[in-house]
């Protein structure tokens, strides 16, 4: 006689494996809800879910601290760099400054927006040459709200305000002989008062892609006050040095673009312009520590009106490139200051992209003309 066997009615039910996308959406919590729920069903699903959660956590923590330590290195590395600098005590305050070189002239290098100090030498470096130190003495200083400098008390930080801030540094450091201004971009607007405000006090101005005034015109593209009203960009990004280095990261041609160099631009960059434009990308910051003189380049470019240029006698030249928006102004700047000579560059960008001999070159033989002690560099 035989015996039936009944079938195992408690022979458990196989799961889906969809219950692997808890764990991998949700690391280590996604485990955890999968392992509870499947334990008494499928217990080698749910501890290999478990499992998965764990490794993936694992994996997702160590990039994370990966990137959480290359940022505290650039920041490290940022802050030792602008701990270069001086501060001194001016009539006007306190004012943040780098003194650079044994040569003469003395060069009074103004940076442009988002700079600082460092900004400042690192635009005379690239104007004047590898070898500035040597034939130039550098003062490059930290204008209102970036880094060491403060926003001056009386709430008046206009260019006009900077270029006396500028005249005090030079009277606190003892500079009574005339000195060539160099303004790049909005480091331009003080330059231009300086020259109008102080001309005895300066032998020859040079002024590379100036953020100056033109006449009103409609060309479509993004203002400055567009920018500085993006509630975004002013309260978050440049609130947070974490997060303005993570854009400088992943979206670096987006703020190279942002910088002045168009896409088609940075497809012919050197190699040696490459690296130029990521060392200047690094002077953004600490970007917290430059805020407040970034927001007040906005305010000064929605009060900007046009200068008297006539008055401005000292020798002048202005370099910028056709494909910029700045161009209007440099051309009617050169057009309007008498003594003033244009080089312009059919392309380049806000950075002069494929003209950095050339820009040297202009600027060598114009302060040569003006200071014939320059030592001419030998090939």
């Amino acid at each position: 006689m035989h015996m039936a066997i009944k079938p195992d009615l408690k022979k458990k039910k196989r799961r889906s494996r969809l219950w692997y996308l808890l764990p991998i959406f949700l690391h280590i919590i996604g485990g955890l809800i999968a392992y509870f729920i499947l334990r008494g069903s499928d217990h080698a699903l749910a501890k290999n879910s478990l499992w998965l959660g764990i490794i993936l956590s694992a994996v997702a923590t160590t990039l994370a601290l990966a990137v959480y330590l290359a940022y505290l290195n650039d920041m490290a590395a940022a802050r030792e760099r602008i701990s270069t600098a001086q501060v001194i005590n001016t009539a006007i305050g306190p004012i943040q400054y780098a003194d650079v070189g044994h040569g003469t002239p003395v060069v009074l290098a103004i940076h442009g927006a988002g700079g600082g100090f460092d900004q400042g030498l690192f635009t005379a470096k690239g104007a004047l040459g590898d070898d500035m130190e040597d034939n130039y003495r550098i003062i490059a200083p930290s204008r209102f709200g970036y880094l060491g400098t403060p926003m001056p008390s009386d709430g008046d930080a206009s260019p006009a305000a900077a270029a006396d801030a500028h005249a005090a540094l030079l009277d606190a450091l003892g500079i009574h002989d005339k000195v060539v201004v160099m303004g790049t971009s909005a480091g331009a607007l003080s330059s231009m008062q300086f020259a109008i405000k102080y001309p005895e006090r300066v032998s020859a101005l040079v002024l590379e892609v100036p953020d100056s005034w033109k006449p009103p015109i409609t060309d479509g593209s993004e203002t400055t006050e567009q920018l500085m009203a993006n509630d975004f960009i002013m309260n978050t990004v440049l609130k947070s040095d974490f997060i303005m280095w993570t854009f400088t990261k992943v979206a670096k041609d987006q703020m190279v673009s942002f910088l002045g160099a168009t896409p088609e631009l940075q497809k012919t960059m050197t190699p040696n312009e490459q690296k130029q434009v990521d060392e200047l990308m690094t002077m953004i910051f600490p970007v917290s520590e430059r805020r407040a003189g970034i927001i007040n380049e906005g305010i000064n470019h929605q009060k900007l009106e046009r200068y008297p240029l006539e008055s401005i006698h000292a020798p002048t030249l202005v370099i910028d490139a056709k494909d910029v928006s700045t161009f209007p102004g440099s051309k009617y700047t050169a057009e309007n200051i008498p003594n003033a000579k244009l080089v312009a560059f059919e392309t380049g960008g806000h950075m002069l992209i494929g003209h950095g001999e050339d820009t040297r070159a202009a600027i060598k033989d114009f302060l040569k003309q003006q200071h014939p002690q320059i030592e001419t560099p030998q090939p």
